[in-house]
């Protein structure tokens, strides 16, 4: 087994984990970092792989809408409103006031932001959003971010190593506090010889692992992003909050592609395996065509599923006709029934008109959808077809409900100090800076913002603190766990017991949520649980990864069944056959949901957030 000793053990690969590093490098030039990742640093997670159509980083800048001094504080507000008052408002505030600085870092790295011609940031709307915030170099944001700090950080003295997989959080003695961390490298994790099992002791830790859309059977994540940090800090005793919200979207499960924006306001069929039309059938009987079809038109911008707008119906309408059995598609070859372009609003019409690239005649526009797609966005045509899916040959998109931002995550103070001593968290791997919901946008810059405070912060603590060491026996434990993976004979194979698992969820815990579906999902976990799981052809990293992907799927379902409303993407119904989900309760549920580790298992308690200053709070909505 190897070991290494550092100062600041940074967890991650992404924006938020290489800007942590960058920061911990900054704030103590002396400091010793470490950075590990799972997979190929710089080509692998989220930041590194994302596209959209116009993917954006959220940011206040000086000449931000609305020009005030204090146009901060509308962002910080935005934060918190869209986010369904269950987030912490010192972590927005924190965002809204940090974002601005953020920007002008990547920036300054060379980061290609679309440019006005007074030099000035082009910023545009996002979802919920009061003003136009949201910075973009394209579709590839996230990855010109990604390749400026990985540029910026070669340039460092920070140790990487890449193909090493956390596998446990190491505590002291008393629980307190964090004083490494176990890796594997899955290059040899054949063997726990040599080079297999590896040891970090660090005076400090920054988890800044993504999210978990693996434990889903349908998301739009990257391969390894299995809640590898939720895991380990949950089970080394720290707390996570907000665990059931999870941004859940209409995808096309090919190619991964979010089925938004110009998808849903070309206005396609939603068909299922035989032609058969069935949005109607799950909206309200005296719904119209023209009300059924402008919600889809609307879809558009409401992207992903959320209690707080209608289009949710869609939402609910997909996932109830794959759950009766059916596959899912959209259509774009010819109109759905009952459909004139004129019969969208005027509203509508005229966002249609401001999105047209290639303008066709008005009988082009009204004949098919792939017409009105090929006026409004035909590079999503292209794209498509780059990836096998021909639509002008009439090929069909199938969809689902996939998984795409866990909102939650480890719960961090002002100062991404986790609940543990020595253990900080950034990017989509903390919790409490957002809560049901965010906007379209923040979850690039809080990478950024969180990340550039965890890595600081560690560096500073670091500095105060004695290298601690590992006692054998926690060695020895960690070897007994990684053989007992290797033993052939024990449990389900690990690629079978992920399958199980993730079916359960995306059953469940995906868009339909009832307290009956929820507490059967618990039950069958469990029973899989006991039965234990084994390595299989696909590796010890994977089977680790199952190990953690139930760790998650606990937390999800549990944290799901204890919040009786709805709230953002949470669509919590009485019982399956509702055609509408519970209300929001805002008197009862405006709080959120605290997970820790208890002496029995798995704890939650519900708790107030950081709630804003009531003075403050009336200012904003004046």
């Amino acid at each position: 087994m190897h070991r290494y000793w550092c100062d600041v053990l940074v967890v991650g690969g992404g924006g938020a984990a290489i800007r942590a590093a960058i920061a911990a490098k900054e704030a103590n030039p002396r400091a010793k970092v470490v950075l590990i990742t799972k997979g190929e640093f710089g080509k692998s997670g989220v930041t590194a792989t994302a596209c959209s159509d116009r993917m954006a980083f959220h940011a206040t800048l000086a000449y931000t809408e609305p020009g005030t001094q204090d146009n901060w504080r509308y962002h910080a507000e935005d934060i918190y409103r869209i986010g369904g008052c269950v987030s912490d408002w010192n972590l927005a505030v924190i965002l809204a006031q940090n974002s601005g600085a953020a920007f002008e870092y990547l920036d300054g790295l060379g980061v290609p932001f679309v440019k006005r011609p007074d030099g000035r940031a082009d910023q545009f709307v996002t979802d919920g959003s009061r003003y136009a915030r949201a910075c973009y170099t394209g579709p590839k944001t996230a990855n010109h971010i990604e390749e400026a700090l990985v540029k910026k950080i070669k340039t460092m003295d920070v140790e990487i190593f890449d193909h090493l997989m956390l596998t446990e959080l190491i505590t002291s003695e008393d629980g307190r506090r964090v004083i490494g961390a176990f890796g594997l490298n899955t290059e040899a994790a054949e063997s726990l010889e040599d080079r297999g099992l590896c040891l970090f002791q660090a005076k400090a830790a920054v988890m800044a692992t993504g999210g978990a859309g693996g434990a889903f059977r349908v998301n739009v994540y990257p391969p390894g992003m299995t809640g590898d940090g939720y895991a380990a800090a949950y089970r080394a005793g720290a707390e996570l909050v907000n665990m059931e919200f999870i941004q859940i979207g209409l995808s096309s499960v090919k190619t991964k592609l979010a089925c938004s924006g110009s998808m849903m306001r070309a206005i396609p069929r939603f068909v299922n395996e035989s032609g058969e039309e069935f949005l109607a059938k799950y909206f309200p009987p005296d719904t119209s065509y023209e009300e059924l079809y402008n919600t889809v038109f609307e879809k558009g911008a409401s992207w992903p599923v959320s209690n707080e707008h209608r289009s949710n119906l869609i939402d609910i309408a997909v996932f109830k006709e794959i759950d009766s059995g059916h596959n899912v598609y959209l259509d774009y070859s010819e109109n759905p029934s009952g459909f004139d372009f004129d019969s969208l609003s005027q509203t509508n019409r005229g966002r249609y008109q401001a999105e047209i690239k290639a303008r066709v005649s008005s009988g082009e526009r009204n004949r098919s959808p792939f017409d009105r797609l090929r006026e409004i966005n035909p590079d999503s045509i292209e794209w498509l077809k780059e990836h096998d899916l021909d639509l002008a040959r009439g090929e069909k998109v199938e969809l689902a409900p996939a998984i795409q931002h866990f909102q939650g995550g480890i719960k961090i103070s002002p100062e991404a100090q986790t609940s543990l001593g020595g253990l900080y968290a950034a990017g989509e791997c903390a919790g409490g800076q957002h809560g049901a919901n965010r906007p379209g946008g923040n979850a690039l810059m809080d990478s950024q913002v969180f990340g550039k405070i965890a890595g600081s912060q560690a560096a500073r603590e670091a500095e105060t603190i004695r290298l601690p060491e590992v006692p054998r026996v926690l060695i020895q434990q960690q070897r007994h766990k990684l053989e007992q993976l290797l033993d052939m004979t024990r449990g389900l194979a690990a690629g079978e017991a992920r399958m199980e698992v993730q079916e359960i969820l995306s059953r469940v815990a995906s868009v339909v949520r009832t307290d009956q579906g929820l507490t059967e999902g618990l039950a069958q976990l469990e029973l899989l649980r006991s039965k234990g799981l084994h390595a299989d052809q696909n590796g010890l990293a994977f089977a680790l990864e199952t190990l953690n992907i139930f760790d998650v799927a606990e937390m999800v379902m549990r944290s799901a069944r204890v919040r009786r409303e709805s709230r953002g993407p949470h669509l919590f119904f009485s019982c399956p056959d509702d055609e509408q989900p519970l209300t929001r309760d805002d008197q009862r549920w405006a709080k959120y949901i605290v997970i820790s580790k208890g002496p029995e298992g798995m704890r939650l308690e519900v708790r107030e957030p950081v709630r804003p200053k009531e003075k403050l709070l009336s200012a904003l909505n004046a």
